[in-house]
């Protein structure tokens, strides 16, 4: 019998943690009760009763197991870390919000018994503002541009993968995992289902603004190098302007001296504009060096305090 396991990122859901799991349980005992499954619920330090919660679900039920983070490692490494703990023959990521809907499994299953290693869902609309909608559309853009590797837009990682597929990313390494990169970078075929993103049902999501700009700058550090070249021909082109206008400044200085005065206000603009391009460069290249010390340091994806029913 195949193994489906199931990975649940968990920060301050009591609310609909339980729900989640019962979502979960009516899918593998419903359609999918051919396979067996287990359902690993991953807590990044949650400040409310979310442990206790699962803690009673699991003395209950031993397909239930639990990962408690020592403290919050942020949204990217604690799930990818509880994947690379996954042992099924296939591997999933539900939400606790159920924003991605676990009815999807049975079909993604279908299209993993097919021979598809991944098997990724992607969202036809999300429920965001305008605002949202136009910065998400104008990152993969720009993303796509950038990036020698293929980006999925409106893909979030939810999805099936299949042990291969897992086996060649728990080598990787990753520091800071971009897991929506990782899916096209490593190649396996792979089939897409399309699914509407449900509203969230209790709280509010918690991922801020910094967070969504820090999954922006990871992914476009990680699989775009460009900006750094970028930012070399715009020193080039800079600085040919600026001397080119340098000269011509003289030369028209030297042809109507008493005419054209010094001025303060070019020399302003030009010290805001080259410090403005300095900046930005030094932010860039801030960027890399940070995502180079990260590999470099070798730290774990997170650190655990406890685990149950991993026995």
């Amino acid at each position: 019998m195949k193994t489906i396991s199931i990975v649940t990122p968990c920060f301050n859901e009591e609310a609909g943690i339980a729900e989640c799991y019962e979502a979960c349980r009516t899918v593998m005992e419903g359609e999918l009760a051919p396979y067996a499954y287990e359902h690993i619920f991953i807590d990044n330090c949650s400040t409310d009763r979310t442990v206790a919660i699962l803690k009673d679900i699991a003395a209950r039920d031993k397909r239930v197991k639990i990962i408690v983070n020592a403290r919050n490692f942020g949204p990217q490494r604690s799930p990818f870390h509880a994947m690379l703990q996954a042992r099924g023959d296939a591997v999933t990521c539900v939400l606790a919000d159920l924003q991605t809907p676990p009815d999807l499994l049975p079909e993604m299953a279908r299209l993993w018994e097919a021979g598809r290693k991944v098997v990724i869902a992607v969202r036809r609309g999300a429920g965001e503002g305008r605002l949202m909608s136009l910065a998400r559309r104008s990152f993969y853009l720009l993303i796509k541009r950038l990036s020698s590797v293929e980006q999925i837009p409106n893909f979030i990682g939810y999805g099936l993968y299949d042990r291969k597929f897992m086996d060649v990313v728990s080598q990787l390494g990753e520091p800071e995992p971009y897991f929506r990169g990782l899916v096209s970078e490593i190649g396996f075929e792979r089939a897409v289902v399309e699914y509407d993103q449900p509203l969230r049902k209790h709280g509010k999501s918690r991922h801020s603004l910094f967070d969504l700009v820090d999954f922006a700058l990871i992914g476009l550090t990680t699989y775009a190098k460009a900006p750094m070249r970028l930012m070399t021909v715009t020193g080039f082109v800079v600085a040919f302007f600026s001397l080119l206008a340098a000269l011509v400044y003289t030369g028209i200085k030297l042809l109507f001296w008493s005419r054209v005065p010094f001025g303060v206000t070019p020399i302003l603009l030009a010290t805001f504009f080259f410090g403005s391009v300095q900046l930005l460069a030094l932010g860039l290249i801030g960027e890399y060096v940070g995502l180079l010390l990260k590999y470099a340091r070798g730290f774990p994806l997170v650190v655990e305090r406890e685990r149950i029913n991993f026995d």
